[in-house]
């Protein structure tokens, strides 16, 4: 079990991150609740699974309370039946900047040509380095949020 107060800062990946990136995985989410403020996650990734719920956003989208619970795979897969429609499928690439992990997310299916960026810090304050491959923020834009990626996929609005 893991609750923890998360703060992240999110952007639009514009360069060539690739050489920073130490590993890769692909994921598929769902979501058993999208409502603003309250999201209820269930992840897989490899043979794995997991539950996360999210609470609301404050200070401008930076901060939000987590929880997470890892699951079997079975029960990942089993929970999926639960989900709202619209999974999301990502390849999510973490690189090291600075002493800092960015977790990139390439989007697939609804959400092609996405490719965000997330670094998570220990307080709103901390300073870390934007490596060169980093575009526009986009922390708080609740378009980029995932659970409204499902319902408002970004071939429908892409700027």
């Amino acid at each position: 079990m893991h609750t923890v107060l998360e703060i992240e800062r999110k952007y639009i990946v514009t360069g060539n991150f690739l050489p920073d990136v130490i590993r890769s995985e692909r994921f598929r989410q769902g979501y058993i609740s999208s409502q603003p403020g309250r999201t209820v996650r269930v992840r897989i990734a490899g043979e794995k699974g997991w539950l996360t719920i999210k609470g609301p956003s404050q200070d401008g989208g930076l901060s939000r309370y987590e929880f997470e619970q890892e699951l079997s795979l079975q029960d990942a897969e089993e929970l999926f039946l639960l989900c709202e429609p619209g999974a999301i499928e990502k390849t999510r690439h973490w690189a090291i900047v600075d002493g800092h992990t960015w977790e990139i997310d390439l989007f697939h299916g609804a959400n092609e040509g996405l490719l965000l960026a997330e670094i998570e810090l220990v307080s709103a304050d901390e300073s870390f380095t934007l490596p060169n491959w980093i575009g526009k923020e986009v922390t708080g834009d609740r378009r980029y949020y995932n659970s409204m990626l499902t319902q408002y996929p970004y071939k429908d609005w892409k700027e």
